[in-house]
């Protein structure tokens, strides 16, 4: 018997402070991949596991069909220094859910366990259903989403549920880190040095904080490079051979991470290497129909600068769900229980003015 939105609700929220309650640092998710588990058990939804990624298909899967995946992942970041409460401790207070992980992504995953729950045995659905409840997003870690994709079925588009305040995430910027190395040449202090490496960073950093990418996108805006790390010198009378660098650059939809790494590589005043080229910039047009369903529900669409598993994916996808991203990672971490509950109804009625459309 189908499960009524609002006890699907109030369980969800439930699985929500169990998942909070359950230490999931990248890597080590294999207590709340059981707690996924059993909420799959419990509703008889066959479901597989592979390492902590945790995932299942709708009852009547149709290979003749195009497939949605809906995903989010269920591994947490460490709690930083500033908190003042126990980030293991599920707390709702004025109507805030307390706990390490709980904006950030475990609100949106459960909403959307919760929506593919509403339309497991669903008849008649334009799309097939994926649910995965995925690892290591939150390190780029090797067993995660991007692991799960050679053994999923072909997807043809996805939601990925990460804080947007449910609003329509079509683009986000890609990633490329790049280490850079500027030389100079090694000499005691008390002697003349016309070619001290930290002074020639002077150039080369300023040269970073003035270039431009021409390209802008009309979702993503510009290519952002920011220098994050520097590093150079052992003690006060050294000058040392070479100063280290690392240079974030987030990427829009007119490049690609290959194009970006060619053209600093060319042109930069300094030795680059990138570290991976893999966390590509994603989107989804604002015409495809599951954007349409959101549109007509009131959500708007912008670019999203922060990175997510959408980077593991090569089909449309759009990034949506409860929370607000500036509370990721932030101490003290929280979600509105309002937000879960708004959630889950936008989710069920996004995919239902998207999966009952005979056009989809």
């Amino acid at each position: 018997m189908k499960q009524d939105i609002s006890s699907l609700t109030a369980d969800a929220i439930e699985l929500l402070k169990d998942l909070i309650a359950t230490p999931s640092f990248s890597s080590e998710e294999s207590d709340t991949a059981m707690l996924l588990e059993r909420w799959f058990m419990n509703r008889g939804i066959p479901h597989q596991r592979e390492e902590n990624n945790v995932y299942a298909f709708n009852k009547h899967y149709d290979e003749s069909k195009p497939t949605l995946l809906l995903n989010s992942h269920h591994d947490t970041v460490r709690p930083n220094t500033a908190y003042t409460r126990d980030p293991f401790l599920p707390a709702v207070e004025d109507g805030k859910l307390f706990g390490l992980g709980s904006n950030d992504a475990g609100g949106a995953l459960v909403s959307l366990i919760a929506a593919f729950t509403h339309f497991y045995d669903r008849d008649g659905l334009s799309h097939n259903l994926i649910m995965v409840a995925s690892a290591e997003e939150e390190s780029s870690g090797p067993n995660g989403l991007n692991s799960m994709l050679k053994i999923l079925p072909r997807i043809d588009v996805a939601i990925v549920g990460e804080p947007t305040l449910m609003q329509l995430a079509i683009a986000e910027k890609g990633l490329v880190v790049f280490d850079a190395e500027v030389k100079g040449t090694p000499s005691h202090a008390a002697h003349p040095n016309e070619d001290n490496a930290i002074y020639n960073c002077i150039d080369v950093l300023k040269w970073f904080r003035e270039f431009r990418f021409p390209k802008v996108s009309e979702v993503l805006g510009e290519v952002k490079l920011t220098v994050t790390q520097i590093n150079g010198g052992s003690q006060h009378n050294v000058v040392p051979a070479g100063v280290n660098l690392v240079i974030d650059v987030r990427v829009n939809d007119r490049y690609t991470n290959r194009e970006v790494a060619d053209i600093l590589q060319e042109k930069a005043p300094c030795k680059l290497q990138p570290r991976s080229l893999h966390l590509n910039s994603s989107s989804i047009p604002k015409d495809h129909l599951l954007v349409q369903s959101g549109i007509a529900l009131g959500r708007e669409t912008y670019g999203s600068p922060t990175l997510s598993d959408q980077a593991a994916l090569s089909c449309p996808s759009l990034k949506m769900g409860p929370g607000d991203s500036k509370r990721s990672h932030s101490a003290d971490e929280f979600i509105w229980v309002s937000e879960i509950e708004e959630g889950i109804a936008l989710y069920i009625e996004l995919l239902t003015g998207f999966l009952l459309t005979k056009s989809a």
